[in-house]
């Protein structure tokens, strides 16, 4: 079953509050609202544990101005000029949201928060880690530099393809990788379009076949995920093994916001707790996660290098 991008923000939520997770004041949605509604209705039993205040549906963080005890109708807060104020605070976007969904009162760990913090962990750790590409071209006769896709960081190795029935990609060990190419027109060739990566082939050791297709095996970062459904080895190239690393590191992201809040005691719960909860508390938690995602990393690290090694290690 694929992991997606909600699953993972799951996971992370539920290493953050535990897995009885904490008693959050919630209530739910009775009916549909768009994304620009400064109302809403959700159910009335339910509606006191509500306050003014941030509010979150779904990922999207809402400004609470006051509510009915009665009806159930929440208002947000909104100037004449805009009366969208309320939605989307906090950095979040405003959207629609379905009936039944719930309506999470101050939320501990936005969702918001924790999706940045799962794409900073994917995006922190390349180059240690890294995606694989493939990219083939023709080879010309005369011709020795061919632009190579944007997203290639690195060449790995390079082939090419033999003439008959054997079916052979040769290794080419003679080819240099310009990362910093001209794509200035005159300079360069304007076929294929320059893309101001290059990679230049039989350099003084012409033994490729005029027509024959070259191989470029290349790494890459990884993908960041964007929508709730993302299949996240498929958007970031990386293997499902990688989840519980990535998760991690999110929550390695995300705990030191708690330790901040200790800074203000402008809560009830806050004054109360602050004399149960020892001082670096959160810090702790952070560097234990730290260490958790630290030690995942060295693994996955030696890993790839151990099945990866070098081409030029069997082919000098």
């Amino acid at each position: 079953m694929a992991v997606t991008y909600a699953n993972i923000v799951d996971r992370v939520r539920q290493q953050l509050l535990g897995y009885t997770k904490d008693q959050a004041s919630v209530s739910y949605l009775l009916n549909d609202i768009t994304a620009t509604d400064t109302s809403f209705v959700v159910d009335p039993s339910t509606v006191v544990n509500l306050s003014r205040g941030l509010i979150e549906i779904d990922d999207e963080m809402l400004l609470v101005k006051n509510y009915d005890r009665t009806a159930g109708t929440v208002t947000l807060f909104g100037l004449p000029t805009t009366p969208s104020t309320g939605r989307g605070v906090e950095g979040t976007t405003p959207a629609s949201h379905t009936a039944g969904t719930l309506v999470t009162d101050d939320p501990r760990f936005p969702r918001e928060r924790i999706k940045e913090a799962i794409n900073d962990t994917i995006n922190g750790v390349y180059p240690d880690l890294w995606v694989f590409g493939e990219f083939e071209f023709p080879y010309v006769a005369a011709r020795y530099e061919y632009p190579v896709p944007t997203d290639v960081d690195d060449v790995y190795k390079v082939t090419s393809n033999t003439i008959g029935p054997s079916a052979i990609w040769f290794p080419m060990d003679s080819w240099r990788f310009n990362p910093l190419a001209s794509t200035t027109a005159g300079q360069v060739k304007p076929t294929p379009t320059p893309t101001g990566k290059t990679i230049t082939v039989d350099l003084g050791n012409n033994r490729t076949v005029p027509g024959r297709n070259i191989r470029v095996s290349y790494t890459k970062a990884p993908n960041t995920l964007a929508n709730n459904n993302d299949d996240f080895t498929v958007v970031t190239g990386f293997p499902e093994r990688y989840i519980d690393m990535i998760v991690y590191g999110a929550c390695w992201r995300v705990l030191p916001s708690y330790e901040a809040g200790r800074l203000q005691q402008s809560s009830i719960e806050a004054t109360e707790r602050a004399g149960l909860v020892p001082t670096s508390a959160a810090s702790s938690a952070t560097q234990f996660f730290l260490a958790l995602y630290t030690r995942r990393l060295t693994e996955e690290r030696t890993r790839l290098q151990r099945l990866f090694e070098s081409y030029q290690t069997f082919n000098g």
